[in-house]
């Protein structure tokens, strides 16, 4: 099945100001002007977090448009429902495939195109179609001030470089301004288009003969393990009174200048986020009375302690503001998980302050988060499955991983109920027992409610939960789902199988070694079975899933895949959060789903009733989800269960329910 998107058609919240660009294209959009709009979006305009929440909060209804069947199933589904002020309907190609949708939704409709050519007349179309939307903000005020001419391709690479990127080929001369260039992209996680990483490397060449820049260019994991190897050689110097060595352009390139002023700036925030592992070193007593003190093994508790207070600071500085995008969220819960996950460590046990500061950043955290969420969780689903930013996006951006390539494989395993910072744990464990193996980290969103019979399987099926109405309360066409998203690219060979965790495999062997298989689905329900069995809090969840990937139950079952040639990807149908009881609602069987952090009702009357209640409680407008799918989450951190019993639960829109991980195993 192609995905088809629905969108809400409620305004959520406040959005924040329209960029220029946005305000462009925004200002063709006239609240009741037409019941129907329909735009061609060649270029993927139409994709950009803002435009979406710019339209939902003028009261649109967005559908966007993949495949002729889906569409008029949403489309009957939206055009019986409650109107807003109008329908957008979004058509990926020229003008030209406006014609091919039905004659009754073209017949009374408003016919618009955008495309990149009105926004860049005077850039190469090719080089700003690889950029993302998120890059258009800046390349726009620099496309009305500087290209007042018309550029060619290499001209056009230099301009977006500069403007975008903040990166000018021939500026970069020495080893100290080619790691800047390389720590401002890969810390930030910047993507870069293809095609100006090659022109970025080939301006390079010369004045950087003997450096590996094809990997640290283009591989952010390799960068980072190259900072790693070349650390100790720093410290080396350091301690024989040698500092600054290696400042030429042509200097071997393990004598790397960390202590340049630009450079060390970085060097810190590498270290207290584990972009790079503080190392044992013969002069540590005297290195560490100084700012090299962060990249050393100096001590337990004290060194925990240290680092727990620097990732606090990092993660408060780094809080999203209004209007931020959700890769800004991936950043931040990324750093958010790190601190948790010190925070519960046997030797990290934090002090009265860190407990009051985590404590401080997780309440202005979730007030922040759950504005945002109000004004853009709806529009995720619309956005491109490359880099996916929400589940049901991962089988099409693993669809797209294996190309036109007949032989390649991919394994999806998804851990149930593994929240981001226990991912860190489990990282620690793989780090440990495959020294050789690499992560490259990410995140995406879970479905709300963050269930396992939604979120799991709007996974397996690589669309939203509305495509799955008749299996929405449990978890058994899992597999024939994964089958049909796969049969429909084409694959024949996809497999499924469930309830791992603990060693032997010899039934998932038997089913990997079946002949043409080329995409398999996991799911490992351990850390989901420690949730639900849990009475010591979060405490007590990260001691017992640290101690079962330190079994290596986990890696055996990863190494399996690496042995038969499959490309490895991990995720989660959801996090869990520790909650606090606020009294049970009592409703007997009028909810179809009865969670600690969510309940589902069949009919608004019924969620409204048992709102009034719990006045705080989240009334989810059902975005994405099937009809007659109402969910009411339970308020805060705040769970279904007698009054103040705690609980480690799911279901609700918390950060750690909500933002999960999505990571690529390397082997």
């Amino acid at each position: 099945m192609q995905e088809i998107v629905v969108a809400t058609r409620t305004a959520w919240g406040a959005t924040g100001v329209s960029t220029a660009w946005q305000a462009r294209l925004l200002g063709e959009f006239t609240p009741g002007a037409s019941p129907i709009t329909l735009v061609a979006d060649p270029d993927g305009l139409f994709q950009d977090e803002g435009i979406l929440a710019s339209l939902r909060e003028r009261g649109f209804l967005l559908l966007r448009v993949e495949d002729p069947v889906a569409f008029r199933y949403a489309y009957e589904s939206q055009r019986r429902g409650p109107g807003g002020n109008g329908l957008v309907v979004v058509v990926p190609g020229p003008a030209a495939a406006l014609d091919s949708l039905p004659y009754d939704v073209v017949a009374n409709a408003r016919c618009l195109a955008f495309g990149l050519g009105e926004l860049f007349p005077n850039l190469d179309r090719t080089i700003v179609s690889a950029l993302e939307p998120a890059d258009f903000e800046a390349l726009y005020e620099a496309h009305a001030v500087y290209a007042r001419t018309v550029l060619g391709e290499n001209a056009s690479k230099d301009f977006v470089l500069r403007h975008v990127f903040r990166i000018v080929p021939e500026l970069v001369r020495t080893s100290a301004e080619l790691l800047v260039v390389l720590l401002r992209r890969h810390y930030g996680g910047r993507r870069v288009p293809p095609a100006l990483d090659a022109h970025f490397i080939r301006s390079l060449a010369d004045r950087f003969q003997g450096w590996p820049l094809e990997r640290i260019v283009l591989e952010r994991e390799a960068f980072f393990g190259f900072l790693q190897e070349a650390w100790p050689a720093f410290l080396d110097q350091v301690a024989a009174g040698t500092e600054g060595v290696g400042e030429g352009a042509h200097a071997a390139h393990q004598n790397l200048p960390f202590d340049h002023e630009d450079v060390r700036v970085y060097v810190d925030n590498l270290f207290t986020e584990g972009f790079l592992r503080p190392v044992d070193h013969w002069q540590a007593s005297t290195l560490s009375k100084d700012w090299l003190r962060v990249g050393l093994r100096w001590g337990g508790r004290e060194e925990a302690a240290a680092r727990l207070a620097r990732l606090l600071a990092i993660a408060s500085e780094a809080l999203p503001a209004e209007g931020a995008s959700h890769d800004d969220w991936f950043r931040f819960a990324i750093v958010w998980a790190k601190a948790v996950a010190l925070a519960h460590e046997p030797d990290g046990e934090p002090s009265v302050q860190h407990r009051r500061d985590l404590e401080a950043l997780r309440t202005r955290m979730d007030a922040t988060f759950a504005h945002w969420v109000e004004a853009r969780y709806a529009g995720l689903a619309s956005l491109p499955p490359n880099p996916p930013a929400m589940l049901h996006h991962i089988p099409r951006f693993l669809s797209q991983q294996m190309g036109s390539d007949g032989t390649a494989k991919v394994a999806l395993v998804v851990v149930d109920g593994l929240a981001l910072d226990q991912w860190v744990v489990i990282r620690q464990a793989l780090a440990r027992q495959q020294p050789g193996w690499q992560f490259r980290e990410s995140a995406a969103f879970a479905w709300v409610p963050t269930i396992t019979s939604v979120s799991r399987q709007a996974v397996f099926a690589g669309a939203p939960p509305f495509y799955f109405p008749n299996s929405i309360n449990d978890t058994n066409k899992e597999a024939a789902l994964w089958r049909r998203f796969w049969e429909d690219q084409g694959v024949a060979g996809a497999v499924y199988a469930r309830a791992l965790g603990d060693a032997p495999f010899e039934d998932v062997v038997t089913l990997l070694e079946r002949p043409g298989v080329r995409a398999a689905g996991l799911v490992v329900d351990k850390v989901d079975r420690i949730m639900h069995g849990m009475t010591l809090g979060a405490a007590g969840m990260h001691n017992q899933v640290r101690q079962w990937a330190s079994e290596g139950h986990f890696a055996t079952l990863l190494g399996l895949l690496f042995q038969r040639g499959f490309r490895v990807y991990l995720t989660a149908d959801h996090g869990n959060i520790e909650a606090v009881g606020c009294g049970r609602p009592g409703e007997g069987v009028v909810a179809d789903v009865r969670g600690e952090r969510a309940r589902v009702y069949p009919d608004e009357s019924l969620r409204r009733g048992v709102a009034e209640r719990f006045p705080d409680a989240w009334q989810w407008p059902a975005e994405g989800l099937p009809d007659g799918y109402l969910p009411l989450l339970a308020p805060g951190r705040k769970a279904f269960v007698r009054q103040g019993e705690r609980t480690v639960a799911h279901g609700g829109a918390c950060l750690e329910e909500l933002i999960v991980p999505f990571v690529e195993v390397l082997p």
